[in-house]
């Protein structure tokens, strides 16, 4: 009896606590990615309305076209409409990757969890500034026509508000592709986290 309790706990001290089966953690995966694209379409409708607000024309003679917004459709309905039509599949391609790492590799479901809202929550903050310091680089742009040589903007909309408007938008897009590396982070300290965890609670077990 006494060999049969030392084997038990040896097998407890490798286990971490509270592991739940994969298919266990499934919904909160499909959740997870409801949550990304949802949060990618509340930014991007915001985002559109600080970009509509310094650059109107490129939506009303560009965007509003080629997303097929309705002419009588308020302008700033409209430029939300855009950015949610545009970015709402962004959330969950960004995060799935780190989604996947983290549903085999973080035990604990509410960690998981967390470690999921933590990492949308990143590339929001991530493409937030990287939106802002867009705006920043084409207001700089338009100001000594650095680029003109090398960019021409479309036919309807202004110099100015492409280049503003365009470029906030260009470099939010940059920012998305950089958060499927920032969206590991969350994922792979949770994990440390529950390791850390199930090593405390086998040691006070024993």
């Amino acid at each position: 009896m006494a060999r049969r309790a030392a084997r038990l706990s040896q097998v407890r001290t490798n286990e971490p606590p509270h592991q739940v089966t994969r298919f266990g953690k499934l919904p909160i995966l499909v959740l997870l990615l409801a949550i990304a694209a949802l949060a990618a379409s509340v930014f991007a409708a915001l985002h559109n309305q600080l970009s509509y607000s310094v650059g109107p024309s490129y939506f009303t003679a560009l965007k509003f076209d080629q997303f097929g917004i309705d002419p009588g459709t308020a302008p700033r309905v409209g430029a939300a409409l855009v950015g949610v039509q545009a970015a709402w599949w962004m959330g969950p391609l960004v995060a799935l990757p780190a989604f996947l790492y983290g549903f085999v590799a973080v035990p604990r479901t509410e960690t998981y969890f967390a470690a999921g809202i933590g990492a949308i929550g990143l590339v929001v903050v991530l493409a937030t500034m990287a939106a802002l310091a867009g705006l920043v680089g084409g207001i700089a742009a338009e100001a000594t026509g650095v680029l003109d040589t090398y960019l021409t903007p479309p036919a309807g909309p202004t110099r100015a508000d492409f280049y503003r408007a365009g470029f906030m938008h260009d470099a939010s897009y940059v920012a998305g592709a950089l958060g499927l590396l920032v969206a590991f982070w969350p994922m792979r300290r949770a994990r440390r986290i529950d390791m850390a965890r199930a090593g405390k609670e086998s040691a006070d077990a024993a």
